[in-house]
């Protein structure tokens, strides 16, 4: 309420005062507190902690308390989407808006909240102002949207973690197979979880006549790294590209500055993610590993061979690896479990194809179900590259749509992991 009620009157003053340098204290203003609370809340022990090891490398041993702070829900996100209102008004990119309650609803909003996508307000405020009526096609598409993002969450997110949660519990128990697997399972539980959240939240403001942007657009069928950030989390990296990427300089700088602001971008957007060391490393990989394609594009230092359909197939499983070998990083504890994950994933051999993979979190029926559910969404997802889906669907016969509907209403059913435990809440919700 006090970040809504501020940057509502800031960004009415920012909007009226003319002289800039008042302008722009207005928006330190701004930036001070939403930025301070989400520091406080989010990163205060991180630092406090990070500050006691550094002193511990020299000897000195600090006796400094961390604090019990209950993290409020949603803060990650509404803080970039209010940011968001009062920097477009600074730059004069946006009016300010005219009605406070909907300036309100607009960073409140309900289905998109919590996890995203990170709404711009020159895109979601304006559809306050609108009359909503009844909308049949828009009903129909949100209600397939959220059905589809139930089977993403409830039938493979959920399932996989089963097996992901069991693994990272008891990382001395599994092989090197098993360990390869867990960490297959663990990019397509959190393509699923949170791609599956994306698509419900998109489905129910949809179905009151709301459009939310799109978040992903099949990330894993990306050719470069720089292609993968273009489809994934799409609300967010654009954020960053336009609120820290862009006003460090962007592409207007010297070459290694270019690459300098892009290395910043990524380890802000690890450190977003959550306050440890592993997120850091995880956004500084990703950095490096963008800023190695850019440098090899510009200066051509290995040769490009000429596109086919079999190297795109090679360029697509590198990428789709190296994303994989990244999320050791995000979901390991801490960074010693990290270097155990990548050694057993290293340490797999051949003879390891004989030996069972099954583990306590997951029998032989639901590893098998587990496979065919990846399956089916690759299989999906690849159609999805070539044309509209829903608009396919809606051109075939009642019959055809209403028993795929019911297949997949019966998959979530019958199929779908249940359970009133921790490993079911939406993974970005503890962001």
């Amino acid at each position: 309420m006090f970040s809504s009620l501020l940057d509502y009157l800031l960004g009415k003053y920012i909007y009226k005062e003319i002289d800039k340098h008042r302008k722009k204290l207005l928006l330190f203003i701004s930036l001070f507190f939403n930025l301070g609370f989400l520091i406080y809340f989010k990163y205060f022990n991180f630092f406090i902690e990070s500050f006691v090891d550094a002193f511990s490398l020299f000897g000195s041993k600090l006796s400094l308390e961390t604090l019990n702070i209950i993290l409020p829900v949603g803060i990650s996100f509404y803080t970039f989407q209010t940011l968001s209102y009062t920097i477009d008004i600074y730059r004069g990119q946006l009016k300010p808006a005219k009605n406070g309650i909907n300036f309100f609803a607009f960073v409140s909003f309900f289905p998109q909240l919590v996890a995203g996508p990170i709404e711009r307000a020159s895109h979601l405020l304006p559809q306050f102002d609108k009359v909503h009526k009844f909308n049949y096609e828009q009903i129909k598409s949100g209600l397939f949207l959220i059905l589809y993002g139930l089977f993403k969450k409830m039938v493979i997110a959920d399932r996989v973690a089963l097996y992901v949660n069991e693994y990272y519990s008891n990382l001395a128990d599994h092989n090197g197979l098993a360990t390869l697997v867990a960490i297959l399972f663990f990019a397509i539980q959190i393509y699923c979880d949170f791609s599956g959240y994306s698509d419900i939240a998109i489905g129910v403001a949809r179905s009151m006549g709301f459009d939310l942007m799109k978040n992903f657009d099949t990330p894993y069928f990306s050719k470069s790294i720089t292609e993968f950030w273009r489809r994934w989390h799409i609300s967010l990296s654009t954020w960053f590209r336009d609120y820290v990427f862009i006003p460090l300089g962007g592409s207007r700088k010297s070459e290694y500055r270019v690459y300098l602001n892009l290395f910043i971008v990524f380890v802000i957007s690890g450190l977003w993610h959550g306050a440890s060391i592993n997120f850091v490393i995880w956004g500084a990989l990703h950095g490096l590993l963008i800023v190695l394609e850019k440098y090899n594009k510009k200066h051509k230092l290995l040769s490009v061979v000429s596109p086919t359909f079999f190297f795109d197939i090679v360029k697509r499983t590198y990428i789709f690896i190296l994303v994989c070998f990244s999320w050791i990083f995000f979901r390991a504890d801490t960074f010693n479990n990290s270097l155990v994950v990548i050694k057993k994933a290293f340490g797999f051999k051949f003879n390891e194809f004989g030996t069972s993979i099954v583990n306590k979190g997951m029998d032989q029926y639901d590893l098998y179900v587990a496979f065919f559910v990846i399956i089916l969404l690759f299989i999906i997802e690849l159609f999805q590259q070539k044309f509209n889906l829903y608009k396919k669907l809606q051109s075939q016969k009642i019959v055809f749509r209403w028993s795929l509907y019911l297949c997949l209403i019966l998959l979530v059913m019958v199929f779908g992991i249940y359970g009133d435990y921790d490993e079911s809440k939406f993974i970005y919700f503890q962001f």
